[in-house]
C-alpha cells in the first residue's frame, strides 16, 4: 500500500526485514527440532543461532542473479553462519518456510486489525450514548420515513462491527497453521514430529493435511472477511457523506482550521475522509476476488498465487487498518447538528405521522384499505401544498368523524417519538452494549 494510506505499525509487519525475520524463525525452529531428533548436534545448532542473520540488500542482490528468493535468503544466511549452515533448511522445501512464515505475518496483522476494531468500537459506543436521544429523520429509499435517533444509527454499526470482530477472530485462527511436510507434503524427508515441534515453537498448529503449500481456502476466508469489514466502514462513510449534503447538513466530518476544500471554491467543505474510505473499500473487495481465484492451483502446487499474494495481503491489511484510523477520527471529531436534524424532520410537513393515524383509524373499525386511502390522500396533498399534515387531517370530516381533535393532538405529537427513545434504549442498547 502506498505510504499515503499506511500507518507505521501495520506497515512494519510487511516490511522485507520482518518477512525475512519470520523466515529465519522458521528455519531456526526446524534446526531446534532436528537437534531433538538427533539430526543436528547441539554445538552446530548453537553456532547457527549465534551467527544467523541476513541483509535485505544482499538478498536482493543474490536474487537478481539466481531468481529464487528463498535460495537467495539461505545463501545470505550461510554467508554469516559458515560451515554449519549446511544444516539450515535440512529436509525442507521453500513453501515450508514461506507459507508457515506467511501465517505468522497474518497473525501479526490480524491482531493489529482486531485492536483497531476495539478502538473503533469504543468511539462508536461513546457517540451512540452521547446521541441516544437525538432525534433524526429516518430515511428509506432516501425518502423521509419516520424519525429515529442518531444514537440508534450508530448502535446498528456497533452491532455489525461486533459480528465483524467475531468473523476476523475466526479467520485469523483458521490461518494459525503451519506446514513443514516437504515437497508435495508427503513427509518423505522429515517425520511429522518435526512439523509438530516447529509449529509449537512458532505458536502455530500443524496443518492436518497439506500439499506442498497450505491450501488457499483459508487465505480466501481471511481476505473475504477483510472485504466484509471494509464494507461496514464504507457503509458508515457513505451514511455520513449523505448526511453532510448541503440540503441535509446534519453530520459533518472533521474539517481543520487550516484545511482547504477546493482549489477553485473557498466555501467548500468536502467529505474527503469518508470518500477515501469508500474508495479503499472497493480495492479490498477486488482483492477478495483475487484471493478466491488463488484457491485454484495445479495439482500439489503452483505459484500462480504467489505474485498476487505479495500485493493483496499487505495492501488489504494496511489499507483496512488505515480505514479504521480514518473512521475513528471521523467519529471522534464529527459535527452533529442536532438543531438541523429537528428542522429537517419538519421539512416533510409531518406526513411521517401517517402510520400512527392509519393504525388509529383501523382501531375504530374501518377497513385497512379505507384507512390507507384517506390517510394517503391527506399525506400526499399536505406535501404538495406544503401544509402541516397534523392541521390538515383535522379538517377532513372522514377522519374527524372517527377520531376527535383531542385524540389527534395526542396521537400526532413528537412526544410519542421522544418517549419511544426509552424503548430503543431498553431493547437495543441493552442488547448491544451489555456484553461489551
Amino acid at each position: 500500500m502506498i505510504p499515503r494510506y499506511s500507518r507505521p505499525e501495520m506497515k512494519a509487519v510487511w516490511e522485507p526485514e520482518n518477512k525475512f525475520q519470520k523466515w529465519l524463525a522458521v528455519e531456526l525452529a526446524a534446526c531446534k527440532a532436528h537437534v531433538v531428533l538427533g539430526n543436528i548436534s547441539k554445538e552446530d545448532y548453537q553456532i547457527i543461532c549465534e551467527k544467523a542473520q541476513f541483509d535485505v540488500a544482499r538478498i536482493d542482490e543474490i536474487e537478481a542473479e539466481i531468481h529464487h528468493d528463498v535460495i537467495a535468503f539461505l545463501t545470505n544466511v550461510a554467508e554469516y553462519v559458515g560451515p554449519p549452515s549446511r544444516f539450515v533448511h535440512l529436509g525442507l522445501t521453500s513453501s515450508d518456510v514461506v507459507d508457515t512464515a506467511f501465517s505468522m505475518l497474518i497473525q501479526d496483522s490480524g491482531k493489529l486489525l482486531i485492536d483497531a476494531i476495539d478502538v473503533f468500537q469504543e468511539a462508536l459506543k461513546e457517540k451512540a450514548f452521547q446521541y441516544k436521544k437525538t432525534l433524526v429523520m429516518g430515511r428509506t429509499h432516501g425518502v423521509h420515513a419516520e424519525p429515529t435517533t442518531f444514537g440508534l444509527k450508530l448502535t446498528v454499526f456497533y452491532e455489525e462491527m461486533k459480528r465483524n470482530r467475531e468473523r476476523l477472530v475466526r479467520a485469523v485462527e483458521t490461518l494459525r497453521v503451519g506446514k513443514v511436510s516437504g515437497a508435495v507434503g508427503n513427509y518423505a524427508h522429515m517425520p511429522p514430529a518435526l512439523e509438530t515441534m516447529v509449529c509449537e515453537e512458532l505458536g502455530l498448529l500443524p496443518s492436518p493435511s497439506s500439499t506442498q503449500i497450505l491450501q488457499r481456502d483459508r487465505h480466501a476466508e481471511f481476505m473475504c472477511t477483510l472485504a466484509i469489514i471494509g464494507g461496514t466502514l464504507e457503509r458508515l462513510a457513505t451514511e455520513i457523506r449523505g448526511l453532510q449534503k448541503t440540503e441535509f447538513n446534519e453530520v459533518l466530518e472533521p474539517f481543520s482550521e487550516k484545511q482547504k476544500g477546493s482549489s477553485a471554491m473557498p466555501h467548500k467543505k468536502n467529505p474527503i475522509m469518508c470518500e477515501r474510505v469508500t474508495g479503499l473499500s472497493r480495492v479490498i473487495r477486488g482483492y477478495a476476488l483475487t484471493a478466491m481465484e488463488n484457491q485454484n492451483l495445479w495439482h500439489e502446487r503452483d505459484i500462480s498465487h504467489s505474485g498476487a499474494e505479495r500485493v493483496i495481503f499487505p495492501d488489504a491489511t494496511i489499507g483496512l487498518d488505515y480505514m479504521f484510523g480514518i473512521m475513528t477520527r471521523v467519529l471522534k471529531g464529527m459535527t452533529v447538528n442536532e438543531d438541523q436534524m429537528m428542522e429537517n424532520i419538519g421539512r416533510s410537513y409531518y406526513i411521517f405521522f401517517s402510520q400512527q393515524l392509519l393504525l388509529k383509524l383501523v382501531q375504530t373499525g374501518i377497513s385497512r384499505e379505507d384507512a390507507y386511502r384517506v390517510v394517503q390522500r391527506n399525506a400526499m396533498s399536505a406535501f404538495q401544498e406544503r401544509q402541516n399534515f397534523i392541521e390538515k387531517v383535522k379538517t377532513d370530516t372522514e377522519i374527524t368523524s372517527l377520531v376527535s381533535a383531542a385524540e389527534l393532538d395526542a396521537l400526532l405529537s413528537m412526544d410519542n417519538y421522544t418517549r419511544h427513545v426509552d424503548v430503543i434504549f431498553d431493547r437495543v442498547y441493552t442488547s448491544a452494549f451489555t456484553a461489551a
